[in-house]
């Protein structure tokens, strides 16, 4: 489905913030009429809001009777409202409740104070900016704050510095050192502005494709491009080969085109690729929005040092960039058993480690990951090394099960 951006009065297309356009179909008619918000648990979370704020953000600004079912995922609105309609509203909803006053970045969180005042705390520029409580949707909210969040209660087993939640320092900010002690290599948003101004560089036709004068480092013509995959070993071709999908079967198809594009600048560069020259060549493919190109990434980012160089957090910022959906994350996870699986079978033990990665940099989520670990799969290696990978992921699935079940148990002693 396409995607608009969270700021409708931001056309850049390079804005990181994305979210559905709202879908409502009416149903009923005379007296019972009524709208249904089809995908309105999908657009609340690329908010990082409860659908129920926004349903009922309608409802008072209608002032019609509104219904919110979680359970069966339906979200009503007494009346015949069009889409075009809701999503004027939600626009508000946005100003009104999610960006942030200081910077108009929507990454921001709710907090509920002791006092009933809101605030909406930015992750991007640290500020902490109130929410309007005469709005009727405000005495909601403080009625039912956000719950909180699993990976907040999680990360205490990790061993992480509880002084890091206390004092509000996220450990996304940057600057921040990892395990390793080494610096953040910066945050997505600084990819964004790298992106923007070296993208008003990068000639293109009317089709997305670099017209003739580009100044691409390696030679990207058809038959360049097919002379350095004949070069490649046999079981790195096998590797690339991408999986699910008829039109991206064999062939030198885009995400060929983008792996061995990958594999060349590695090789000319010490290994060393760089993340903004990754996104404009993917998006000269045409394949920047396209899931299948996360299963590239996993096969051709890293190498056998990606624990040792921490090579997960260095190209975090444009992994989260291109990750946008449970679809990407699934994508990204497979392209990662094909990596270890095939062609660096020596990483496997070393998979635990690599899933505490992707789910700290928030390019999977436990949902996902939970899912990916339930069962062996053929897709993208054969089953006895699907089997293999996933009992070596075992340690870490056994722990995302039971911090999930400690952070239960917080609620209900909260409850008490």
């Amino acid at each position: 489905m396409a995607t608009i951006n969270v700021r409708r009065d931001v056309t850049d297309p390079f804005y990181r913030y994305k979210m559905e356009r709202l879908q409502s179909k009416i149903e009923g008619k005379g007296n019972g009429i009524k709208s249904v918000i089809v995908n309105l648990s999908s657009v609340a979370h690329s908010l990082s809001r409860d659908p129920a704020y926004v349903v009922k953000f309608f409802g008072f600004e209608l002032g019609a009777q509104v219904t919110a079912n979680p359970t069966d995922d339906r979200y009503i609105i007494n009346g015949a409202h069009d889409a075009g309609k809701l999503q004027g509203y939600l626009d508000t909803f946005i100003s009104k409740f999610v960006l942030c006053k200081k910077c108009k970045n929507p990454e921001t969180d709710l907090i509920v104070q002791k006092d009933g005042t809101i605030l909406r705390d930015c992750k991007a520029c640290g500020q902490r900016t109130d929410v309007d409580a005469r709005h009727k949707l405000s005495s909601f909210i403080t009625k039912n704050p956000p719950k909180r969040e699993k990976k907040a209660r999680v990360s205490k087993k990790s061993g992480k510095k509880n002084g890091d939640a206390e004092n509000g320092n996220s450990p996304k900010d940057s600057g921040s050192e990892d395990m390793n002690g080494e610096a953040d290599g910066g945050s997505d948003d600084e990819l964004t502005r790298r992106i923007q101004a070296e993208a008003k560089e990068l000639p293109t036709n009317g089709d997305g494709v670099e017209a003739k004068d580009d100044d691409w480092a390696v030679d990207m013509s058809e038959e360049a491009i097919k002379a350095r995959a004949q070069s490649l070993p046999d079981d790195l071709k096998r590797s690339l080969v991408i999986e699910g999908d008829d039109e991206a079967a064999g062939g030198d198809n885009p995400f060929d085109q983008l792996g061995s594009w990958i594999v060349a600048q590695k090789a000319e560069n010490n290994g060393e690729v760089d993340d903004v020259e990754i996104y404009k060549k993917a998006q000269a493919l045409g394949i920047e929005l396209n899931h299948r190109t996360l299963q590239v990434l996993a096969q051709t980012l890293f190498d056998e040092n990606i624990i040792k160089k921490n090579q997960v957090k260095v190209h975090a910022g444009l992994l989260k960039k291109m990750i946008t959906s449970e679809r990407h994350e699934k994508a990204f996870l497979g392209g990662t058993e094909r990596f270890v699986g095939n062609d660096h079978p020596e990483l496997i033990s070393a998979i635990p480690t690599l899933l505490m990665a992707y789910y700290e940099n928030d390019l999977a989520s436990e949902d996902t990951i939970t899912k990916w670990g339930s069962r062996a799969s053929q897709k993208y290696v054969d089953v006895q090394t699907s089997k293999k990978v996933r009992k070596a992921a075992a340690p870490f699935l056994t722990w995302l099960q039971e911090a999930d079940e400690d952070g239960s148990d917080d609620d209900e002693d909260d409850d008490e």
